[in-house]
């Protein structure tokens, strides 16, 4: 049981932090793009850039990265490239950040019910022991005996069931996100090169 306390305390431990981590994440990445191409109309990339960092958002983080990177190369083509790779290597390390802790919280989800097996396995192992120590088969003494030995079984899927929903619906809002990135991402580097910036 101490093994399947210890995985519950991990598993609620990384739930707790994955709110955390979507509550900092909560803007809308469309609309925070329309604002930051809004921005770069009005007040050129140093507006757009002001927007961009007071904001604590992954997608801000990835705007200002390509934004930052505007400059670089001299024909249009290389200066596309040289925004794009900035996002994307923003967007690999934001998306880490978002990432962080699933795969705890696959792995609580997967252990946890196998621990708990493991321990029905081994009372059922102490509960026939003990029948053949006594040389008969006492109703009382098999039925104490798997009643204690299943309450690790039960134990463990309590504890794997709400963290694998928790996972799944983490894994969901995760994948929304990023494509939302993506899309912000492709309409910043489209208003970059369409001219906005480099008129």
């Amino acid at each position: 049981m101490w093994p399947l306390l210890a995985s519950a305390v991990i598993g609620i431990a990384f739930i707790v932090e994955r709110f955390i981590t979507f509550a900092m994440a909560r803007v809308n990445p469309k609309k925070f793009a329309a604002q930051v191409i809004s921005a770069l109309k009005d007040g050129g990339a140093e507006r757009a850039m002001e927007v961009c960092n007071r904001s604590r958002s992954p997608v801000a983080r990835i705007l200002a990265a390509g934004l930052a990177k505007k400059e670089m190369g001299r024909r249009l083509q290389d200066k596309k490239v040289a925004i794009e790779d900035a996002i994307s290597v923003a967007g690999a390390s934001e998306l880490g950040f978002l990432d962080r802790g699933m795969l705890v919280l696959a792995a609580v989800a997967t252990v946890a019910p196998l621990m708990g097996f493991l321990g029905t396995v081994s009372g059922m192992i102490r509960a026939f022991d003990a029948i053949a120590i006594a040389g008969v088969l006492e109703p009382s003494l098999v039925a104490s005996g798997i009643s204690e030995a299943l309450i690790t079984t039960a134990a463990g899927l309590i504890i794997a069931i709400p963290v694998a929903a928790f996972h799944v619906y983490f894994t969901g809002r995760i994948n929304t996100y990023t494509r939302n990135m993506e899309e912000a991402s492709n309409a910043l580097v489209d208003a970059l090169v369409a001219g906005e910036a480099f008129e």
